[in-house]
């Protein structure tokens, strides 16, 4: 688990509010959820035979006795939100929540213990137009971010749970007969979660399911159609992607549509985004049947793309538009009533200097600032209603400002850039 610091949240803040603001272009409503959820929570949602659940999973008994767990992924825990409060019944949601989640994984670059997610839940529509929408609208979060050209689609459809059934069990045939030629971690999902097999990275692995039974032969009518209506929507909207047939989710929760965003740019850590239909995890967590469908984006991941391409603007940095310094009491407190009054006046981001020093430091202290502009007040400038105006990125020469015209004159110049 790791700190998030100060030079780090501003690229934090500006990915979480691009992402803010395209969810609230499409309608969406934020949710905030507990950290802490009873463990059966996950366990009849997840699986109880998932990597997540048999080992990843932060649990302890609180002081009463009961099970609890830090969540290790937020679409449970939205659902059981919506259904306590009476979200979902005849009723169409478009949510979103972001904040942590926590996994016992082996540590790596761009995977933590704590790590981050936005996720975005549907609940109440039925066909394949939201599935579709929810797709549109990470294309359009990555054409903000400059990200298009780096992200890939890959989507696929699980069908329904009869088909998952059926074709599970002939797989599970087949892999079987061919035990001693699986990876090792296969093997064990043979008895576990034996669809998990079909996105091993064992290049062994993936040449025996070459000759596997192909999973899109068990797809109904239904789940055919849903998909190919899928596929056209986000050909009508040009939305590239590719249909992976050996596509699969690690929870157990999702059938029909299932997609993910992934990147080459990022090693092993491929997938920045991902989700599906999840039609039946309302009723199995005790409300009705729901359609739903939802997706989650991981912050670190998306956070470290962005870096690598250089895709995060320069002024996502700039914390400081304007220094303030001032030598001598009775300067330092003007200085304070003309910050205030910039503040109120303009939407200038002004830092005070406090702590005193001589002017050298205070200079110091401003040009670390990252401010473009630094404002001086002494003696001379308080007893003629003026301000000294200092450029500290520039080669221009410092000017006097009459104290009327400040703010006028600040706003003057940040607009015409």
């Amino acid at each position: 688990m790791n700190d998030i610091l100060p030079d780090q949240t501003p690229v934090w803040q500006f990915l979480e509010n691009q992402v803010k603001a395209v969810l609230g272009a499409y309608g969406y409503s934020e949710l905030r959820m507990p950290i802490v959820e009873q463990t059966d929570l996950f366990k009849r949602s997840i699986g109880e035979v998932t990597d997540i659940v048999e080992k990843e999973m932060y649990t302890f008994e609180d002081r009463n006795g009961d099970s609890l767990t830090l969540r290790p992924e937020g679409t449970a825990s939205c659902v059981r939100a919506c259904e306590e409060h009476g979200l979902t019944f005849n009723q169409v949601q478009r949510l979103w929540y972001m904040g942590p989640m926590f996994r016992h994984e082996r540590p790596q670059k761009g995977r933590y213990r704590q790590f981050h997610q936005i996720g975005v839940e549907t609940f109440g529509m039925q066909g394949p137009d939201i599935d579709a929408e929810l797709i549109i609208l990470t294309a359009r979060l990555w054409r903000q971010l400059g990200l298009e050209k780096s992200v890939t689609l890959h989507l696929n459809t699980l069908g329904s749970a009869a088909d998952r059934a059926r074709f599970k069990d002939d797989l599970v045939a087949y892999l079987s007969a061919h035990i001693e030629e699986l990876d090792s971690d296969s093997q064990r999902r043979l008895k576990t979660n034996p669809l998990r097999i079909l996105d091993s990275k064992d290049q062994g692995t993936q040449a025996l399911l070459d000759k596997a039974p192909h999973f899109h032969d068990y797809i109904d009518a239904d789940s055919r159609e849903h998909f190919d209506r899928l596929c056209h929507l986000l050909d009508q909207a040009g939305v590239a992607y590719e249909v992976n047939a050996r596509l699969v989710r690690g929870l157990d929760y999702y059938g029909k549509t299932v997609f993910e965003w992934i990147t080459d740019e990022l090693g092993s850590q491929g997938t920045v985004c991902a989700g599906g239909r999840y039609d039946g995890l309302v009723e199995q967590l005790g409300g009705r049947a729901t359609p739903a469908v939802g997706f989650a984006m991981g912050v670190e991941r998306l956070i470290l793309l962005l870096e690598t391409l250089g895709a995060v603007p320069e002024s996502v940095h700039q914390k400081v538009d304007v220094y303030a310094m001032a030598m001598g009491d009775a300067a330092q407190v003007e200085m304070f009533r003309i910050a205030e009054q910039l503040r109120d006046e303009t939407e200038l981001r002004v830092q005070l200097h406090c702590g005193g020093g001589s002017f050298k430091s205070q200079m110091k202290k401003a040009d670390k600032s990252g401010a473009r502009f630094g404002l001086l007040m002494g003696d001379d400038e308080l007893a003629n209603g003026v301000i000294t105006l200092k450029p500290l990125r520039e080669s221009s020469e410092q000017r006097q400002i009459a104290l009327k015209e400040l703010a006028v004159e600040l706003t003057s110049i940040y607009s015409t850039e």
